[in-house]
């Protein structure tokens, strides 16, 4: 599977609102008013990620949730990312 580089993946980046490609993966940071907000997007968003068979690597934080999207064992980011992404943005 295709990886993206830093140069490929700038128009990418354009779409996904607020993400960045940090260490060979996109990451988002999302900020809710409580953990009950917070918890309700990861809900959502373990949802839409076991039904595209990809997980993110998560944290959470109170009401603070930081996400990290990286293909493993494609060493770094791919389209199942950016389609994940892209998915999670629609979330909100």
């Amino acid at each position: 599977m295709k990886t993206y580089t830093e140069t490929t993946i700038q128009n990418e980046l354009v779409a996904l609102q607020d993400w960045n490609f940090i260490e060979n993966a996109l990451e988002k940071k999302y900020v809710f008013k409580n953990f009950t907000q917070a918890m309700g997007f990861i809900v959502q968003v373990g949802i839409i990620a076991t039904s595209f068979d990809h997980h993110p690597d998560w944290s959470n934080s109170y009401n603070k949730v930081h996400l990290k999207l990286s293909t493993h064992d494609a060493g770094g980011v791919t389209l199942k990312d950016i389609q994940l992404a892209t998915a999670i943005n629609a979330i909100l």
